[in-house]
């Protein structure tokens, strides 16, 4: 071994071996479980792994594809392309020729766009090549439904810190580890804890660990993993879950919650934009009315986070949370709009009154356009009194609640309604949803 021939990464040394080398995973290869019953069978279908980083999807693809004796073929799709799918294609058909299928290994196909996946629909269908997809965002939404329905989805879970632990202690122990290195038990703790399910995260740290002391200890592990982030992926679904935890905390009035999730957003790397974006339209879907002055804040929170940037503009985004999150609540406008779209889109398009209409035009006015208008300031009994929908439409889109700002509106709003000679079949605080 020299300089320019280095040793391969601990977590490529300490890959499984067999199928039973595997750690975690047990919902999937425990006695009687999905991929048990498929290598009992020995008739391996297409399969789509989905899981986060560093859980063993290539590993596992690699182990199915040997427990079953075929080629295997290991492609990223980082760097693949249609042509790489074609020269896969080439393969496997003379594999075929030979008496052995071919298994085509497509990791982070998410990562393919809709063409390139297409290219490999026919060949996957005929049979030819049975493909493994890795990836760590939700196939739902990154995978074309075409490939998705001719593959089986299995989802692979994060490796708890007991599954990390006994790796580590495998890293300690194994022929291919670090069997001249020893680590005090806490540092292998702190280690099963950072290391967030990931497996490939852990091992890469305890190697980095025992060139820094020997036995590892605590303080070697921690400046061996540096800073710690927390798990987002940036555009897939950790995000959106992030985003939908910290809507749905506001909403229900947490502010530890909502403080948490936005501080996950921000050490995560989220763009801090999009989440003011975010918090503005929180403001207008559920404070609404109640607090009015909520959107004014989150408006300037994003004008904030604009003009200073991050980590400054950061605080803006805590403040404008911590608001909404004790603000009252209200969607009534929200409802409203949704209960207005719907109205304009379940029925047929009837005119504007000629008295509502504008009028120009001398012809206009000759058609009676804007005729028997009654102008406010001139006339508010004839104002109350005219029609302001068309001709024989009945609506009740808005309902207030009894929250904030618009508790004071309410009163007022059916004095409003009965000035207008309506009146609401609503009850106040309870608006019809949609």
């Amino acid at each position: 071994m020299t300089l320019f021939d280095p040793p391969a990464p601990l977590a490529e040394r300490l890959r499984p071996r067999t199928v039973s080398e595997v750690v975690g995973q047990t919902h999937l290869l425990g006695a009687g479980k999905p991929l048990s019953r498929v290598l009992q069978s020995g008739r391996l279908g297409s399969l789509i792994l989905w899981g986060p980083p560093g859980v063993g999807k290539t590993t596992l693809a690699r182990l199915l594809a040997g427990e079953v004796g075929a080629h295997f073929i290991p492609l990223s799709a980082v760097t693949a392309g249609v042509k790489d799918v074609r020269d896969a294609v080439t393969e496997a058909e003379r594999e075929r020729g030979r008496g052995k299928r071919t298994i085509l290994f497509l990791d982070e196909i998410h990562r393919f766009n809709k063409a390139q996946q297409d290219a490999l629909l026919p060949h996957v269908e005929s049979g030819l090549l049975t493909l493994i997809g890795a990836t760590t965002e939700n196939p739902s939404f990154e995978v074309n439904p075409a490939l998705r329905s001719r593959a089986r989805t299995l989802v692979l879970e994060a490796l708890t810190p007991q599954d990390i632990r006994g790796l580590l202690e495998r890293a300690l122990n194994d022929e291919r580890g670090l069997k001249d290195v020893q680590a005090e038990d806490a540092a292998l703790e702190l280690l099963s804890r950072l290391a967030d399910g990931d497996a490939r995260r852990a091992l890469s740290t305890l190697e980095v660990a025992a060139t820094l002391a020997n036995p590892v200890t605590e303080e070697a592990v921690t400046e061996a993993f540096g800073k710690h982030l927390p798990a987002m992926d940036k555009n897939g679904e950790d995000f959106y879950n992030l985003i939908s935890a910290l809507h749905k905390s506001v909403r229900g009035s947490h502010v530890d919650a909502a403080l948490y999730w936005l501080a996950r957003m921000v050490e995560g790397g989220a763009d801090p934009l999009y989440v003011a974006r975010r918090v503005v339209r929180m403001a207008a879907e559920d404070i609404g009315l109640a607090d009015p002055q909520a959107l004014r804040l989150c408006i300037a929170a994003r004008d904030t986070v604009e003009f200073l940037g991050s980590p400054e503009g950061d605080l803006a985004l805590a403040q404008a949370v911590v608001y909404l999150a004790l603000a009252p609540k209200s969607n009534s406008v929200y409802v409203a709009w949704k209960n207005a779209l719907n109205a304009v889109r379940d029925s047929e398009m009837l005119p504007v009154p000629l008295h509502l209409r504008n009028a120009p035009t001398a012809l206009m006015r000759q058609q009676g356009y804007g005729k028997a208008y009654a102008y406010y300031f001139d006339d508010p009994e004839g104002s109350f009194g005219q029609n302001y929908l068309p001709d024989g439409a009945e609506l009740e889109l808005y309902a207030p609640t009894g929250e904030g700002w618009e508790a004071r509106v309410a009163e007022r709003w059916r004095k409003l309604r009965e000035a207008h000679g309506e009146s609401s079949t609503q009850q106040l605080g309870t608006p019809e949803s949609s």
